[in-house]
């Protein structure tokens, strides 16, 4: 495969260019030579890389992570261990959302179910529910505890 500028990198996997510089300047993507013309010339390498990263993102790792991940890659007598570790404790951070977000779902849809969408907003007790200073939370406690729709 011949080399390609920033543009056409960019154009292949899918991103833009200035995706490309930022990933370069945190050092997830080496900075590629330059041609005789002054512009980067990137390989396969680089499309490699770009895809790496993608797919992690996609699966939710920071860009420290990301590093660290093809750090990793980038040695092959490197830890196992790490690797999982670091994917167990993404998973453990997905879960934990999920978990978060069904509480949430929960509490959304009771206060849905006990309004009837009609006539004025006053004495509607979803804005109630959110207005009542007795049962203000951080909205983690509430969906935690599920009190928003157990008061009133």
């Amino acid at each position: 495969m011949s080399t390609m500028t920033r543009g056409q990198l960019a154009k292949r996997c899918g991103v833009g260019p200035e995706t490309i510089r930022f990933y370069e300047r945190r050092g997830l993507i080496p900075e590629a030579p330059r041609s005789q013309g002054g512009y980067r010339r990137f390989g396969a390498e680089a499309v490699s890389r770009l895809v790496f990263i993608r797919r992690a993102k996609a699966l939710g790792f920071s860009l420290p992570e990301i590093g660290e991940l093809l750090a990793l890659h980038d040695n092959p007598g490197g830890d196992r261990g790490r690797v999982k570790a670091l994917t167990e404790a993404k998973l453990d951070e997905v879960e934990a959302k999920m978990a978060d977000l069904e509480r949430m779902r929960s509490v959304l849809a009771e206060l849905a179910e006990q309004c009837s969408g009609h006539g004025p907003v006053d004495g509607c007790p979803i804005i109630e529910a959110l207005a009542d200073d007795s049962r203000a939370r951080t909205a983690r406690e509430t969906t935690r505890t599920g009190d928003l729709t157990r008061h009133g």
